[in-house]
């Protein structure tokens, strides 16, 4: 059912790849996840080819796909860390997520050493915040530090409902995972992509705050269905929404599967309403159509690469619970 049901989340929306992409991902899989993240997972060579399968790389040269080698590789590392992150906190507390996210935020501010942190991954996010600085304006820097600080927070709800072992309803998972997702960090890069950081007042406007928040909801309703079989596995069920559909509206899990897709569907409606007939922006319209044109991409590019990953589809393609419960937090 998994495959015959994602075949029916579809895009109208180009789909492009970035020609660096095997490239980067000789990177990821050579340079980081053997020597300089090795230690992680020292004698665990399984759990290290679980995250080279991932293929990291190749989901962010979807995603940007017009950017240079060395605007890509941070991108790169981010993608890396967001599975690191995910799997090293995916037994923790919500208090223990709370310390891990201040000092997150504190080092890729420059608050913060990798050292005084003490977080497993805090060398990543030094190496990450030092790329970045290279190619964005502060504004936009800010921008992602915000952007990923509200990634934690969906996280830290998510932990909660998990120890309660209680299902949020519907709506308050979609605003939950429009956050833990961690997609919005990925489209407030955008600005080192495009090279044409937005002001203030047109990245804050409603009409594009609500494209990004449709995209990231979308790719919610698609994970939810693809990564329901890692849920389950991971006792992760309480913030997929497929499971609080299935839930709180007593529906079989393919029918919850079909309302998510319904719901998915709405999302869409608004997304390509709101592209064809976007506000006037003056001098900046033809920024702005670009912009919402690349946000468009990371739908259609996520299907694209993922459809076949064994991270989501599979019950081995990701590190196993004994595995992640052995894993320090800070």
């Amino acid at each position: 059912m998994n495959a015959q049901m994602l075949s029916r989340f579809r895009y109208p929306f180009p789909t492009l790849k970035n020609p660096f992409a095997e490239a980067l991902q000789e990177l990821t899989e050579h340079e980081w996840i053997d020597k300089e993240y090795r230690w992680l997972y020292q004698d665990d060579e399984a759990t290290r080819l679980k995250y080279k399968r991932t293929q990291t790389a190749h989901i962010a040269s979807q995603w940007f796909p017009t950017a240079s080698y060395e605007r890509l590789q941070p991108v790169c590392r981010l993608m890396l860390w967001t599975l690191y992150n995910d799997d090293i906190y995916e037994e923790a507390l919500p208090e223990e997520i709370r310390q891990v996210h201040t000092r997150t935020i504190a080092i890729l501010k420059g608050e913060m050493t990798a050292g005084e942190s003490r977080l497993p991954l805090g060398q990543l996010l030094a190496a990450l915040r030092m790329e970045l600085s290279a190619f964005l304006t502060p504004g936009s820097l800010q921008r992602f530090v915000a952007a990923l600080s509200s990634y934690f927070t969906g996280l830290e709800q998510e932990m909660s409902y998990k120890a309660r072992k209680t299902f949020p309803g519907v709506e308050e998972c979609l605003a939950i995972r429009e956050n833990s997702l961690c997609l919005r960090p990925f489209l407030e890069l955008a600005d080192m992509e495009t090279r044409q950081p937005l002001p203030d007042e047109i990245h804050d406007h409603p009409v594009m705050q609500r494209l990004m928040s449709l995209a990231i909801r979308m790719m919610v309703c698609f994970n939810e269905v693809q990564s329901v079989i890692k849920d389950e596995a991971t006792d992760g069920i309480y913030y997929n929404v497929v499971k609080a559909i299935q839930h709180n509206r007593n529906l079989s899990l393919e029918e919850a599967c079909l309302e998510d897709l319904h719901i998915h569907n709405e999302y869409l409606r608004e997304f390509i309403h709101l592209q064809s007939f976007l506000p006037d922006f003056g001098k900046w319209q033809d920024v702005v159509i670009n912009r919402v044109h690349y946000i468009s991409m990371t739908l259609s590019g996520w299907k694209s690469i993922s459809f076949n990953l064994p991270r989501y589809n599979s019950t081995d393609g990701f590190p196993a619970v004994n595995v992640l419960k052995q894993q320090k937090y800070r």
